[in-house]
């Protein structure tokens, strides 16, 4: 077998190309026999979860070992902090009209924020294959507008009969996707590489330049806006974000350990803060935080009344941007460079990848989304 630093270092023709994690895997199956090709996998989606034969595991494995190499794995991360295409051609129209309805995401420019939403209403917000795109895309658009200084992320209104009008920041991954096949491996390393990165890191810049790593990067400050619940990887989001308000009684929890997946990054970044004991708790023991609780200002900012929501979040974007961003778009970075440095992101991930490919196709997580989501009974 090439080794799989070689091969990324052929394919972005020497660390010059900006090289998806989504294409890499399919241009290397030129180039290792053991690794899927695009028709394969598109195959083993027609498949329920409980009949896959297990093909994406070697992607996990390469990706693993690409993301290993300092170097291979540097420039992966930084090319999945590119803006996609997508949303450079909509910038011109998002900068004229101040809106990009992509569906499963929608943002909007007031003022001087964006306010982004998830939209699948009818699954909670919960995200998958439909969603991912479409939220990637937003989030670019908010980092590349310069009107832009603040981005805010809320879920939109769902339609489901318990919750009928009424906003749910997230349900975390599509339990029911999952189940029936719809949601490939390749779904969690591009989110957390993707989107969530950017809403972490920002866009990097256009020239893969070492010496300006780790943190070279386009960014913006981050408000969530939490109603209802963030469960699993909503909840993963308020990871990253700058300032978090949130409903009092919302619930806020990582159903990893029933469902038999890794929860994202949340292993990295949630013991920095609610401390190592909580953290473990919450990812191994199912432990929940509900808002207005004293121990959840470790995860939000804010506890306000659901009809006050709209007015914090107007008085926090207000109260970020009167005195303008230059320091604390710097001082932010200069949080993460000591917190999570790209490099201890990169070796993360390596991990994560290997990791998170056997679960996603461990027997294991089908009797689990059997015995804790009923999904047998489910229906798309």
């Amino acid at each position: 077998m090439v080794a799989a630093a070689e091969i990324y270092r052929e394919l972005s023709d020497g660390l010059r190309r900006p090289l998806r994690l989504e294409e890499l895997v399919y241009e290397a199956a030129a180039h290792e026999a053991s690794l899927p090709s695009r028709e394969a996998v598109e195959a083993e989606r027609a498949l329920p979860l409980a009949e896959k034969r297990g093909i994406e595991r070697a992607q996990g494995e390469f990706l693993a070992a690409v993301l290993a190499s300092p170097e291979a794995g540097a420039h992966l991360v930084w090319s999945m902090l590119r803006p996609t295409p997508e949303a450079l051609e909509r910038l011109d129209d998002f900068r004229s009209t101040g809106v990009a309805d992509l569906g499963a995401a929608y943002v909007e420019r007031r003022g001087r924020a964006a306010y982004l939403e998830l939209r699948n209403p009818r699954h909670l917000n919960a995200e998958d294959g439909t969603t991912l795109g479409a939220t990637e895309c937003a989030v670019d658009l908010a980092l590349l507008d310069p009107a832009v200084e603040v981005g805010v992320f809320r879920g939109g209104v769902v339609d489901h009969p318990r919750y009928a009008g009424r906003r749910i920041f997230g349900a975390g991954i599509n339990l029911t996707h999952l189940y029936l096949g719809r949601i490939d491996f390749l779904f969690y390393i591009t989110r957390d590489m993707g989107y969530v990165n950017k809403l972490y890191r920002g866009l990097s810049d256009a020239e893969f330049r070492p010496e300006h790593l780790p943190e070279r990067t386009t960014e913006k400050l981050w408000v969530a806006g939490v109603e209802t619940y963030a469960i699993g990887g909503a909840c993963q989001l308020l990871h990253v974000m700058d300032h978090v308000i949130a409903e009092r009684g919302a619930r806020l929890y990582l159903p990893a350990r029933k469902e038999g997946i890794i929860p994202g990054a949340s292993n990295l970044r949630l013991p920095r803060f609610v401390g190592d004991r909580a953290a473990r708790q919450a990812i191994l023991s199912g432990r929940e935080w509900t808002v207005g609780e004293p121990d959840t200002a470790l995860l939000c900012d804010e506890a306000v009344a659901a009809d006050e929501l709209e007015d914090a979040l107007a008085a926090r974007i207000a109260a970020l941007t009167d005195s303008g961003l230059v320091n604390a778009v710097a001082n932010r970075r200069a949080l993460r460079i000591g917190q999570e440095p790209l490099d201890l992101f990169r070796a993360y991930m390596s991990e994560y990848a290997r990791e998170q490919a056997h679960c996603h196709l461990s027997p294991a997580l089908v009797a689990n989304l059997e015995r804790h989501w009923d999904a047998r009974r489910r229906r798309l």
